[in-house]
């Protein structure tokens, strides 16, 4: 067994062979937005709702780790936007391979903007993959196509396998049989993003439900599980639709239940 597959196992349950991974590296772009504030309490919510993994930028790693509770896996974050306001173009390297392996990382990532005007992203992407794979560190390629339509979004999951990902991070296309398409173009596992914040939590399930039938390999939600009334709660409903194949009903009766526990006062433990 090499030390990628080790890594590996740790951010995917070796059981299901699926994930469900938390970004809260959204520090860099927006600030310190809610739910993300205070990063140790975050993490500890995650956790206790049963994240595989969460992904963060190197110098909260620190601040981060809890010394305490139930574990999950850990995702530096390679790249950052280093102008506000002007999008995925600005992404850079901020981070390498080594220093995240020093930092105890489990698993590293990198987001590239395809159909975008920096052309040096996809060199970044196959440079950091060499490097990662000369460590035996895992890769996660989080690919924004300009249009999220499924043809683009096929096209995008595709660049980060022959790239050299382990794992591609793409938005949803919207419905089971297109996203199928994407999963079987893709020779690694594929992986939703959660994208904008969502009106409703049937929405976040439905997408995450129809992603898992559709061959998907987990889900990679923000601020649709770190924003929500109930984050422990909703990542313990997305593990139910993406490890046991749960149905959007019941994972919502659950979430409610959940809800009405926090309102009668018996409030989720947050080891901190």
């Amino acid at each position: 067994m090499t030390g990628k597959e080790i890594r590996l196992e740790r951010i995917i349950n070796r059981n299901t062979g699926k994930t469900v991974i938390v970004p809260m590296d959204h520090g860099v772009s927006s600030g310190p937005i809610t739910g993300i504030t205070n990063l140790k309490e975050a993490m500890s919510k995650v956790a206790y709702g049963g994240a595989n993994a969460v992904i963060v930028h190197k110098g909260i790693v620190s601040q981060g780790h809890r010394k305490r509770g139930m574990d999950m896996g850990l995702i530096i974050h390679l790249s950052g936007d280093i102008s506000r306001g002007d999008g995925p173009d600005a992404e850079a390297l901020v981070c390498s391979v080594e220093e995240a392996i020093r930092l105890g990382a489990d698993a590293v990532s990198v987001h590239v903007s395809i159909g975008s005007n920096r052309k040096d992203m996809l060199p970044i992407l196959g440079n950091v993959a060499q490097t990662a794979t000369a460590w035996g560190m895992p890769l996660i390629a989080r690919i924004s196509p300009q249009d999220h339509n499924a043809g683009e979004i096929k096209h995008a999951a595709r660049v980060g396998a022959e790239l050299g990902a382990d794992i591609v991070s793409v938005p949803y296309t919207g419905d089971p049989d297109s996203f199928r398409e994407v999963v079987e173009g893709c020779h690694v596992p594929v992986i939703i993003t959660g994208g904008h914040k969502m009106q409703s939590d049937r929405a976040i399930l439905e997408m995450a439900h129809g992603a898992i039938r559709a061959g998907a390999a987990g889900v990679s939600i923000g601020r649709n599980v770190f924003q929500n009334e109930d984050p422990s709660g909703m990542v313990t409903t997305l593990a139910m639709i993406v490890h046991d194949g749960a149905e959007v009903e019941v994972t919502l009766g659950v979430l409610e239940a959940n809800r009405e526990t926090n309102r009668a006062g018996i409030l989720y433990a947050v080891p901190c």
